[in-house]
């Protein structure tokens, strides 16, 4: 049953929140109470490798309602927010669309407009990846100008490496490239923006079950499946829980440890998560995930 949100059936809805907030199935039940298609807006659930762990929709799920953008990228393929919004455009063009994720900059760039920015080098890229991965993000951040400072996540070392990689490669700050923005696919007026809003009492025990429900599911067969093809550089290797089932099969931790590290970095995203929702999308409506 749809909970009273009152919600335009007309209009494409757009579901924000942090991790195991019960986005997916809040845009199930809106669905198929009001009609509409499904829009992936995480960017690690593109990638087909990881199912389980990204909690994509079950299969189950996929037969209550039609989804698009799940898993259709391969697990060793780059795949940015002007990617998505290229593959988003033709549906929400002619789908009502219900876009649910939890990755902030798709749906800001969604309703706001992205710019557009050239492609970085593969030289300036394996530079910015190698700067990451030692550790000196401090180092890329004080290479950035101070009003693209204030506009990241600096606490985001992914978020940090792209304006470091924009600023390097064509010799200005994305603060720059950003004030240039086109109009945005989807504005703010011409859609139903709902953020789940999750207070941490209440999300931090739904995500320690989630991912004990995962182990269950075949999260660690999923993981010896990509086992062979691991590489902790490429993207889709950011899946949350990823890290630390990998530690475990390569016999560096126990499974228990990698549970717990699993669920400490899965609250940290969250708390990174709300961040984001708090400061960039204060014009959407805020409603309570344990109400709903």
């Amino acid at each position: 049953m749809l909970p009273d949100l009152d919600i335009d059936p007309q209009k494409p809805v757009l579901i924000a929140g942090p991790t195991a907030s019960g986005k997916s199935e809040l845009a199930l039940r809106i669905a198929e109470s009001q009609g509409g298609v499904i829009l992936n807006a995480d960017a690690i659930q593109v990638y087909a490798n990881w199912r389980v762990l990204t909690a994509r929709p079950s299969p189950q799920d996929e037969l209550r309602a039609p989804h698009h953008l799940f898993g259709h990228i391969a697990y060793d393929q780059a795949y940015s927010v002007g990617h998505w919004l290229r593959d988003v455009a033709p549906i929400v063009q002619a789908e009502r669309a219900i876009i649910v994720g939890g990755t902030g900059l798709y749906l800001s760039a969604l309703t706001e407009g992205l710019a557009e920015i050239p492609a970085t080098p593969a030289v300036i890229r394996a530079e910015a990846d190698a700067l990451r991965t030692q550790g000196q993000i401090t180092t890329m951040l004080a290479d950035l100008d101070s009003e693209i400072r204030a506009r990241i996540d600096v606490q985001n070392p992914m978020r940090v490496q792209r304006a470091w990689e924009v600023q390097r490669a064509t010799g200005r700050s994305l603060s720059t490239w950003q004030d240039e923005t086109p109009p945005a696919l989807l504005p703010l007026d011409r859609v139903t923006p709902l953020v789940l809003q999750a207070d941490k009492d209440w999300l931090t025990p739904r995500i320690a079950r989630r991912f004990d429900q995962m182990i269950t599911q075949g999260a660690l067969d999923e993981a010896r499946d990509n086992l062979d093809l691991w590489d902790p550089n490429l993207p889709s290797s950011k899946a949350i829980g990823a890290p630390e089932l990998m530690a475990y099969l390569q016999g560096q931790i126990t499974l228990d440890a990698a549970r717990e590290q699993a669920s400490i970095a899965t609250r940290q995203f969250a708390k990174r998560q709300r961040t984001w929702f708090r400061a960039r999308m204060k014009e959407w409506r805020m409603i309570s995930a344990a109400e709903i």
